[in-house]
This record gives C-alpha cells, sequence and structure tokens, in this order.
C-alpha cells in the first residue's frame, strides 16, 4: 500500500476552506458536464471482496490508512493503493482535472460535504443506492445523512460529523465572573464584558469564514440555498440569513472578535494564551485542542451551542466529510464494500480511536462512549454534550452545487465587514449577486 505522502491539517476535513484562483473555477466550469461511467455496479459487495482486486483511494484523512490496512488484513486478495492528493481545494482540482481527462480516476474519494453537491450533479459519483446504500438509512445522524443525498441518489457515506458546540476557556470565564452564554444574545453580552475586563482577550476569533457563516444561518433556520436539479434559488436575506448578520455585526463592529485567522500559527497560540475565549465549531475540534493547543489543556469545556431563542435546543453542521466511489471505477461493488467497512463496520472504532467524531448513531450512543472522560478538558464527559449535538441538528439544509465557488468568493463579499465600513448584510447582498452570476455562467437556472 502506497503510504500517505503530505501530512493531513488536521482541519482539513472539517472547515470550509478559503478557495480562490483560476483553478477554481476552471474545475466547477465542468460541473455540469456528464462523465462516461465505469463497471461493476451490479455485481455484490461481498463477493468482490471475496474475488479481490485492486482498489485507488484519495484520501487525506490519516486514519483511513489503518482502516486500509484492517480492510486488507480481512481480504487478503485485496491491495488497497491510497494516496493523499491534497486537502480541500488542491484534492478538489485534481479530481475535477481526472475527470476531465478521463484518465487516472480514483476508485473512491475522501469529499467534504459542502463540496459532495459538485461531484455528484456533475455525475462524477456513483449512486450508491444500487450497491445497497439505501439500507443504512437509520445508520447515520441526520445531519451528515442528508449531506450524502441527492435527490433520490446516496453518492457517498459518512466518515464522520461536525454537530456544533460551545468549546470554551472556563479558566477564563471563571476569572472574570462570566456565565456560560445559552443564547446569542448572552453570547454578545459576555464577548463585551470579557474585552472590557481584558482588551487583550476576545470572545472568539474570525476573519470571514464562509462555513461559520452559514452554519449560523442553518442554525437559525435560514435556507438560503434551494436546488433542484439544475434549478438554483438563492436568497440570503431570508430570516435566518438575516438574523446571522445582524447578531455577528454586533460583535464586528464593536470590535469584539480578534481579527485572527483560524488555523494560523497566531490562532493556535490565541486558544492556549486567553486571547480567544471560545470557538462555536464541529465535534471534530477535541483532537484539534489536544494535538495543537497543549497548553490549554484543564482550561477548556464544552457547553451547548448557544440558542437562537431561550430553552430552544437546534444545532446545525459544521465541516465533516463522506467517501464516495467514483463513477469512473471499474470496481464499484469492491469499493463499496470497502466503503462500508470504513463507514458503517469496524473502521469506525478505527477513526473514534484516532480522534475522530462519528456519524453512527448507535456509536454516538453508546454507554462506553457517552461515558469517556477527557483528560484534557478537565474529566468532562465531553461526548454528552456532542452526541446531544449531532441530534438536534436542524434538517432541511442544502449547499449550492458550486459551493466550492461561492465560499472562495466570500472574503471578497461578506467578509469586507471585517476590514472595512461595510456591513454584513451589505456583504451578504453582493454575495448573493455573484453567486447568481456565476452559477448562471455555468449553466444553472439561478434565480
Amino acid at each position: 500500500m502506497t503510504r500517505t505522502t503530505r501530512p493531513a491539517r488536521p482541519s482539513a476535513a472539517r472547515r470550509s476552506t478559503a478557495l480562490r484562483g483560476a483553478a477554481v473555477v476552471g474545475a466547477l466550469a465542468l460541473t455540469l458536464a456528464a462523465c462516461s461511467g465505469g463497471g461493476g455496479s451490479d455485481a455484490d459487495p461481498e463477493a468482490a471482496a471475496e474475488e479481490g482486486g485492486e482498489l485507488l483511494v484519495w484520501a487525506w484523512d490519516p486514519t483511513v490508512e489503518p482502516i486500509a490496512e484492517a480492510y486488507m488484513e480481512a481480504n487478503p486478495d485485496v491491495t488497497i493503493e491510497l494516496v493523499n492528493a491534497g486537502t480541500g481545494n488542491d484534492q478538489y482540482t485534481a479530481l475535477q482535472n481526472a475527470i476531465s481527462a478521463g484518465s487516472g480516476v480514483p476508485d473512491l474519494a475522501q469529499i467534504e460535504y459542502y463540496a459532495l453537491p459538485q461531484f455528484a450533479i456533475g455525475e462524477s459519483l456513483a449512486d450508491l443506492t444500487e450497491l445497497g446504500a439505501d439500507e443504512l438509512e437509520g445508520t447515520y445522524t441526520p445531519g451528515p445523512w442528508n449531506a450524502v443525498q441527492q435527490g433520490e441518489g446516496v453518492y457517498g457515506l459518512p466518515l464522520d460529523s461536525g454537530p456544533m458546540a460551545l468549546f470554551y476557556n472556563e479558566e477564563l470565564f471563571t476569572q472574570h465572573g462570566i456565565e456560560v452564554p445559552t443564547t446569542w444574545e448572552e453570547y454578545v453580552a459576555a464577548a463585551r464584558t470579557l474585552h472590557a475586563a481584558d482588551p487583550n482577550a476576545y470572545i472568539t476569533a474570525d476573519t470571514g469564514d464562509a462555513g461559520l457563516a452559514t452554519s449560523l444561518m442553518w442554525q437559525a433556520g435560514g435556507r438560503p440555498f434551494q436546488v433542484e436539479g439544475t434549478d438554483v434559488t438563492v436568497d440570503l436575506a431570508d430570516e435566518g440569513s438575516q438574523q446571522y448578520a445582524e447578531l455577528w455585526q454586533q460583535l464586528v463592529g464593536e470590535d469584539l472578535v480578534a481579527p485572527i485567522s483560524a488555523w494560523s500559527d497566531e490562532w493556535y497560540q490565541g486558544l492556549g494564551n486567553g486571547t480567544i475565549a471560545t470557538l462555536v465549531t464541529g465535534a471534530w475540534m477535541p483532537g484539534n485542542f489536544e494535538s495543537g493547543v497543549p497548553e490549554g489543556s484543564g482550561k477548556w469545556r464544552v457547553a451547548p451551542m448557544p440558542q437562537w431563542e431561550a430553552g430552544e435546543s437546534v444545532t446545525a453542521e459544521n465541516g465533516g466529510s463522506a467517501m464516495s466511489v467514483m463513477e469512473a471505477s471499474e470496481n464499484k461493488a469492491l469499493a463499496y464494500d470497502f466503503l462500508e467497512f470504513a463507514s458503517a463496520g469496524d473502521g469506525v472504532q478505527i477513526r473514534i480511536d484516532g480522534g475522530g467524531f462519528p456519524a453512527t448513531v448507535a456509536d454516538l450512543e453508546s454507554e462506553e462512549y457517552l461515558g469517556t472522560e477527557s483528560e484534557y478538558f478537565g474529566g468532562q464527559k465531553i461526548n454528552e454534550v456532542l452526541s446531544q449535538a449531532a441530534a438536534d441538528v436542524s434538517e432541511g439544509w442544502q449547499y449550492l452545487p458550486f459551493q466550492v465557488y461561492a465560499n472562495s468568493v466570500f472574503n471578497d463579499t461578506v467578509g469586507q465587514a471585517y476590514v472595512s465600513d461595510a456591513t454584513i448584510a451589505e456583504g451578504l447582498s453582493a454575495w448573493q449577486e455573484q453567486l447568481v452570476t456565476y452559477g448562471n455562467d455555468q449553466g444553472f437556472t439561478v434565480e
């Protein structure tokens, strides 16, 4: 098996990457082009595993390697070549180029949920219902299961999930006598109190993150993107989107948010030294704290995501990825057998042991998982909070079939509110205008 040759960034599968450049546009221009299919979709997956064969898998997540090794041990006639073709846009561009060339397409590829519609609508991914994926309904929590479906088809199986929670520095909150916020109104009040007490401390850090913004719209009930085939509606003026804009504008306008880019060295330092007091992010975050913020051990805790209405319990997803069988694969049945092993079989525990947050209901509800105490988070049973967050994800969210491009121009539009007198609401209007123009130029019908 070929080893991963480039280190995977710990956040790559869990966040929306800022994307720019002609490569993005060039790749997305192929979105509506149908791709020629490979054979093997009508074969039996278990029989294919017994017969054996070779699979090429593109993935950046380091836990995929031990999963592949375990699968090959159980199926000695199968050989898996694992390639890290890059993370985020690097892989998507390479994947789209291979699809366009009709050569070098892997049998399976790891794809983030926000990017999956781009490849599904371009007919680049195999519909897994033909291989039995529809029988897995109920296996996964609603957020990731909804994300891998397009129309009547299932175009991947979840590897992980990103239900959101509030990660907060308890030491800092106690020091300044601040209660853990349960609503967004309380969150803003906490931000003001904290920054007044210590001008070097901020409630959070943000320089314009499309993934965070859309997740907050999602939780608020916004459904700005509606997709039916190639018909797309973009409405960033809907009630939930505007509720996010008004709330976040208070934080940005009053300089209550640290102007630090996520995943930068300064960001990790801020999480460790008290500059950044909270993160509202996906349940995959604990492993990143442990590896990237060792000085924060014992200081941080996890609480439910702040609510738009007091007393509610509504969350959204932020990040996470699936693995998909490519339509061009000539070994679809074998590819699906490995995928089911990784996503719903023995591979799930391997991912959990490696720090991944599962999307499988049985694991999230198990007494062992819920009862695990986290030394980093002061002995707290954080999975109790995170598992509940997964169950509380609001349904009905859709990503654009060109969300990769949409995220790439977020900073050029909404992001201007962080560096100028423009407001977030004005930025959403500009973002919408760009998305409508771009989508129509790509062959969609966008209103």
